[in-house]
Parts: structure tokens; C-alpha cells; sequence
């Protein structure tokens, strides 16, 4: 019997081999798919409420105050439990922050705190990441999507194509995939009905205005920068596989003068499964 996922890429799958992709490569691309969960504003999602865009922003009394703005809060507990695959806890609240602009390679553009089911939390003022009142960081913050989000269980396939090769300079195929950019393609053509896109999702693969390697092997390489550069504590892994996506944001879809703006926060697993949350690295693609 097919599983839920098989049924639901089928129109990917016609798409693929009228493209001219042989069957066996268009299955072997399947088994990449992996689940995600896609969150849209209250009024045109579906799915439970699982948390909003901005609002109150409710942290430990002892934390110290954000260096970026804030972005969202999630109820773990609302979140489908098949959502993701990500071993994420059970209850409490992660909340993801954000500048949606790119920096230095050692520099981390937002973070994520995850703040357990029962903490006593204080409200505080979300505008302390900007000290000195920069009027136009105060009109970027302003235009920062608000309101309940719904979440949907959709599924992913990779948006990128290529790898880049260490031994010479360029890319290719990603290994295993020797028609990923065609692959891709049929992906980018019916996704929308597959699994439409939303401007949060948590898990799944990174998207971004123009994508040609993995974003999140991007972050990778700019963590391991970071660390190299004494601006973030190891232990970093180098290795792609190491590192999940945590959630991915489309700041341009609402951020008036940052239109092609992504944020991709990732996490190495093992800070992943031991909450380490405080080691998550945010990177942002920005074509202004």
C-alpha cells in the first residue's frame, strides 16, 4: 500500500518523468522527502493554532534580553506530533528572533530560546535589541507579521540541486542525484498544490529567492567561520549531515523593503536532542 507521502507526491512524480527523468531517479529523489510544518496567519490557514507572530514577548526573569527582534512563538504542545522529524520536546515554547539582513560570516543573525512547559515567565520589552532607537530599524520592526499561526503537515523535497565540490572550484549534482536540477524543477512547478508554501515552517528543507546549494550548508559554512574566528563556542561540526533545519521564515513575504529576506535557524542534532537551544545559528539570504 502506498503511504501518505507517496500518494501526495504522485503529481511531483508524473511532472518529473514528463520532464524526461527516468523513474528510478525520480523514486530515489522521493525518499528525500521528509516532513515539516508549515505555518500560515489565522486567517487563511488551516490546522490547529500552535502560536503567533509577535505579540507579548514572555521570557525568564533571569534571561538576559535578545539581541535581535522578535519573530514568533510556538506551543510545541499544539504542534502535530508527525509534523516534523525533528526531536523536538513535548510542550513549552520556542520563540525564534531574527534580523533579516545579512552580516559578517561570524555573525549570527538571530537565535532561538526554548522556554519549558510550567517557567515563570516576566513580559519584556521587545524593542531592547535596538538600544540607541535607529528609526530605521524601528520601521523594519514595524512591519514584522503579527497574529495566530495555524499549522499543516506538508512534506519537503529539496529545493537545491547542487554540492559544491571541495577538490575543484564550481559545483555538481548532488551525489546519488544525477538530475537533481531537473528534479528541482518539477518540484518548484507543483509544490504550490502539494504543499503550499507558508511564511514559517519548522523542519523540513531551506527555501530561498534563488537557491543553488543547500542553504542550510551555507549556514554551516558560516558557523564553522564563526567558530574559527573565536565568535562561536564549539564543539562545531563541519559535516552538513550533522545539522537539521529548525525553522525557516519568509521574512520578504510581509517585510515591506526586505522582500527576498529568508532566515534559516539551524541546530546541530545533538544540540537538537539535548535542548541546547542557545546553539542555534541563524543566517539570512538578502538580495536587496
Amino acid at each position: 500500500m502506498a503511504s501518505e507521502t507517496q500518494i501526495r507526491l504522485r503529481l511531483f512524480r508524473d511532472e518529473a518523468i514528463a520532464r524526461g527523468v527516468p523513474a528510478d531517479d525520480v523514486e530515489r529523489w522521493t525518499t528525500l522527502a521528509r516532513p515539516c510544518a508549515t505555518l500560515t496567519r489565522d486567517e487563511g490557514g488551516q490546522g490547529p493554532v500552535v502560536g503567533r507572530f509577535g505579540g507579548p514577548l514572555l521570557l525568564p526573569a533571569d534571561l538576559p534580553d535578545p539581541e535581535h527582534p522578535f519573530v514568533a512563538s510556538i506551543d510545541l504542545a499544539a504542534l502535530p506530533a508527525d509534523a516534523t522529524d525533528l526531536p523536538l520536546p513535548a510542550d513549552g515554547h520556542l520563540l525564534l528572533f531574527a534580523f533579516p539582513e545579512t552580516a559578517d560570516d561570524h555573525e549570527t543573525m538571530g537565535s532561538a530560546v526554548y522556554v519549558p512547559a510550567g517557567t515563570v515567565v516576566v513580559e519584556r520589552d521587545s524593542h531592547a535589541w535596538n538600544p540607541y532607537d535607529f528609526d530605521d530599524y524601528e520601521a523594519m520592526f514595524q512591519e514584522f507579521p503579527q497574529g495566530t499561526l495555524r499549522a499543516t503537515t506538508e512534506v519537503s523535497l529539496p529545493y537545491h540541486h547542487a554540492v559544491d565540490i571541495p577538490e575543484k572550484p564550481g559545483s555538481g549534482p548532488l551525489p546519488g542525484h544525477p538530475r537533481s536540477e531537473e528534479l528541482v524543477a518539477a518540484w518548484e512547478h507543483t509544490r504550490d498544490t502539494i504543499a503550499p508554501e507558508g511564511p514559517l515552517q519548522i523542519g523540513g528543507y531551506a527555501n530561498e529567492e534563488v537557491v543553488h546549494t543547500d542553504p542550510v550548508s551555507g549556514a554551516v559554512s558560516r558557523v564553522v567561520r564563526a567558530a574559527q574566528a573565536g565568535h562561536w563556542d564549539g564543539p562545531v561540526s563541519d559535516d552538513v549531515a550533522d545539522w537539521v533545519l529548525l525553522a525557516d521564515w519568509q521574512a520578504g513575504m510581509d517585510v515591506q523593503g526586505w522582500e527576498s529576506s529568508s532566515v534559516h535557524w539551524v541546530i546541530q542534532r545533538t544540540d537538537l536532542a539535548a535542548r541546547r537551544f542557545d546553539r542555534t545559528f541563524t543566517a539570512v539570504f538578502w538580495n536587496p
